[in-house]
């Protein structure tokens, strides 16, 4: 099965575009794994909250197909541990779809077109990241749960 990182607008600051590079290219050892990017929605000086996030709502939901497997990082689903995380992950690759995609909203969240589309609701922590700082922290932990699944040193429990 492969994975997809569906993200919001581009990565802009480039420390972070710097480590999403080097744990992306860590992953692909492990799985075929890209990252999509969906543009950012113009115009939203005066445009209402939630026309924003219906419009990139569906530009989300052009990303996915029928046979995903479909995951938002939401600060308000399941929390796990990253062995937690692993296991989950093993599981889900048994599914009779082509590919896991998690999807990074934009700075507003998620459109509820795009809550109901979901499978299934991820929280990295309760914490709030921006939505830049989480790709970062969701590809590393990803990482992290491939080498728990082939018993490597980077994960210290």
């Amino acid at each position: 099965m492969k994975i997809a990182f569906l993200q919001t607008g581009k990565t802009s600051d480039r420390y972070l575009a710097d480590g999403i590079a080097i744990f992306e290219e860590r992953l692909r050892k492990y799985t075929a794994f890209e990252i999509l990017t969906v543009p950012d929605v113009r115009s939203t000086r005066n445009m209402p909250l939630r026309e924003q996030k219906m419009r990139e709502g569906e530009q989300i939901l052009r990303f996915i197909k029928t046979d995903d497997y479909t995951v938002i990082l939401d600060e308000k689903g399941k929390e796990f541990s990253t062995v937690e995380l692993s296991s989950w992950l093993e599981k889900t690759f048994m599914l009779q779809k082509k590919r896991i995609v998690f999807v990074a909203g934009g700075a507003w969240g998620f459109s509820d077109d795009v809550y109901k589309k979901a499978d299934m609701h991820l929280s990295l922590s309760r914490l709030t990241f921006s939505h830049q700082m989480v790709r970062l922290l969701f590809i590393e932990q990803l990482y992290r749960a491939f080498t728990v699944i082939k018993g490597e040193p980077y994960h210290h429990e």
